[in-house]
């Protein structure tokens, strides 16, 4: 399957997280052509700030594997430096987001924790899958709200 294929499904679940008044990024955490877990922001409905898509899917994959070395984790938006500590600590070893997040971006944006040579992981990263969708998802999302 290809990178497109899979930023679809997430996307696919940041339009779910858009319909649910949430901030629409969704993730999908594959291996071996096989999602693993899909989920999108649920800050709202957890009523948790730290509920969001990466972490979700990262966690149900820790539940069988204490390292994600063979995952790869597609997110519609550039990880922030929560999400991006645990792609680190959590070993995944590829992530590929949308579009980036110039406002709190912790993978090439603001800052690129990924990429950062004081910690011990650093995944493969690409950037720029189905980037104007995603874009376009997030802007959309927060022009409705700013209504």
């Amino acid at each position: 399957m290809s990178d497109k294929y899979w930023m679809q499904i997430a996307l696919d679940e940041a339009r779910l997280a858009f319909r649910e008044n949430e901030v629409p990024i969704g993730a999908v955490l594959v291996k071996n052509d096989q999602i693993i877990a899909l989920s999108h922001n649920r800050t709202r409905q957890m009523e948790n700030n730290l509920a969001h898509a990466e972490k979700l899917v990262i966690e149900k994959a820790l539940q069988q594997d204490k390292f994600l070395y063979d995952y790869t984790l597609y997110v519609t938006v550039e990880p922030c430096l929560m999400c991006s500590g645990i792609i680190i600590w959590s070993r995944v070893g590829r992530v590929v987001f949308g579009c980036f997040d110039v406002k709190a971006g912790a993978a090439g944006s603001v800052y690129n924790s990924l990429r950062d040579k004081s910690f011990n992981h650093h995944p493969e990263v690409k950037f720029g899958i189905l980037e104007t969708e995603c874009q376009k998802l997030i802007q959309d999302f927060f022009s409705y709200k700013r209504k």
